[in-house]
């Protein structure tokens, strides 16, 4: 579970404060799938860099699995798996295998278990052919698939992704989206931006919107749809924008 409680973040730039998250509150419960939807700017990134213990409230407050962000971030650390956009992270003078075997051993899993889970996710992304390539004369897609693949290297229960399917291609995409079934199923907790509303409407159970740094809706996309007698998904989301003041966040 995550919870947020009235969480504000501001950043100074030089004599100002920018706000970039006001009084956001949300819980995610065990289990789900949470789609995080709002315009470049709205605050998606910084909140999943607060969660992900990269960056420190202002004011408020997150737990991760009962753990503290600001408290006990080691213990968090152990338990989510996080990709950026953008940021791979991944070693271009390493090959796609060594790069997730290095990721592996800073979780502490097995040589084993490393070969195992590597093999795993090669096969589930279509990774065997450039396994042992160096990354750095990989295209972007390819990079985005060692860098999912490092993210679920060490099997965490929650997992945080921002545009996890930039860069990839139709079939890639799709393959990912399965695996976001299948992790569901195991009972994994993810949340991740995305501005493809039929990924969000596919995958997730509920939905956070936000809009200049708060949130305008938070709930279960099924009511959603209900209240709005729509399920067109880009649609409400624009109109909870005009409507943004109209919402308590619960």
């Amino acid at each position: 579970m995550i919870e947020i409680k009235q969480v504000t973040k501001k950043f100074q730039d030089k004599k100002v404060f920018v706000t970039a998250l006001k009084h956001v509150s949300f819980t995610v419960e065990k289990g789900q799938v949470v789609g995080l939807l709002g315009e470049n700017g709205a605050g998606k990134t910084t909140l999943l860099r607060s969660i992900a213990t990269l960056l420190t409230p202002t004011e408020g407050s997150i737990t991760v699995e009962g753990y503290d962000t600001t408290k006990q971030p080691d213990e968090i650390k152990k338990r989510i798996g996080v990709l950026f956009g953008g940021e791979t992270g991944l070693y271009n003078r390493l090959t796609a295998r060594e790069n997730l075997e290095y990721f592996a051993a800073m979780y502490g899993l097995s040589k084993h278990e490393t070969k195992v889970r590597i093999d795993d996710l090669a096969t589930m992304f279509g990774m065997r052919d450039y396994l042992n390539r160096k990354v750095g004369g990989f295209s972007k897609g390819m990079r985005q698939k060692v860098a999912i693949a490092r993210t679920l290297i060490h099997n965490p229960d929650i997992i945080l992704f921002d545009e996890p399917t930039t860069g990839l291609d139709i079939t890639s995409s799709n393959i990912f989206r399965q695996f976001i079934h299948q992790l569901k199923q195991d009972g994994k907790t993810i949340v991740f931006s995305s501005h493809i509303m039929e990924e969000v409407s596919t995958l997730c159970d509920s939905v956070a919107m936000m809009h200049k740094g708060e949130l305008v809706y938070h709930g279960d996309l099924d009511a959603l749809y209900k209240t709005e007698g729509s399920n067109d998904l880009n649609y409400i989301f624009m109109s909870k924008l005009v409507r943004g003041s109209e919402y308590h966040a619960s």
